[in-house]
């Protein structure tokens, strides 16, 4: 039975599909290190050097929960404290060259957990994922990774991904996992 779905319950059904992959991955590599402390990095590697209190609030966390995190990452050498280049009164927080190959690492063992997950996908599917993933990283300002297409159509109107979007739907209720 195919649901008529409305653009809202697309983003919801992503979002939830995208959460549910992360639980996933991150208990598939049985990391010790909080997802804390790879939204920061992650954080301070897209936006640069950030005061405590921007960074807090960038990584939705509360200031004195941001100031544990801070003083555990600078510990580890993965972040450090720096003179805020326009007014020497104020420090900032820079992730290290050491938090970035960490980070990078990561992100490895991350789509490697992710894999076996996503392996029977088809090409229709993936071409989907990826242009998905192209429209909504240009939407929030991130810089789209490369993903194997010529052109990405700029405009829904210029692309009909209906088939494409109930497939990616139905497949991702038929294979819904709650750990």
């Amino acid at each position: 039975m195919l649901i008529d779905m409305t653009r809202d319950d697309d983003l919801q059904t992503l979002l939830l599909a995208v959460h549910a992959l992360t639980r996933i991955a991150a208990l598939d590599t049985q990391t010790d290190a909080p997802a804390a402390q790879w939204r920061t990095l992650t954080l301070l590697r897209d936006h640069g050097p950030q005061r405590l209190g921007d960074l807090a609030r960038l990584s939705r966390v509360t200031q004195p929960g941001m100031t544990r995190l801070v003083h555990q990452l600078d510990a580890t050498g993965l972040v450090e404290r720096r003179r805020h280049p326009e007014d020497s009164r104020v420090s900032v927080i820079a992730a290290t060259a050491e938090g970035l190959t960490a980070l990078d690492g990561w992100y490895e063992q991350f789509r490697t957990a992710l894999a076996p997950h996503v392996a029977d996908l088809s090409d229709s599917e993936w071409d989907a994922v990826s242009l998905t993933a192209s429209a909504l990283s240009r939407r929030v300002g991130m810089v789209p990774t490369a993903t194997g297409h010529d052109e990405t159509p700029d405009d829904e109107d210029d692309a009909d991904t209906t088939e494409d979007r109930g497939a990616l739907v139905g497949a991702a209720r038929e294979e819904e996992v709650v750990r």
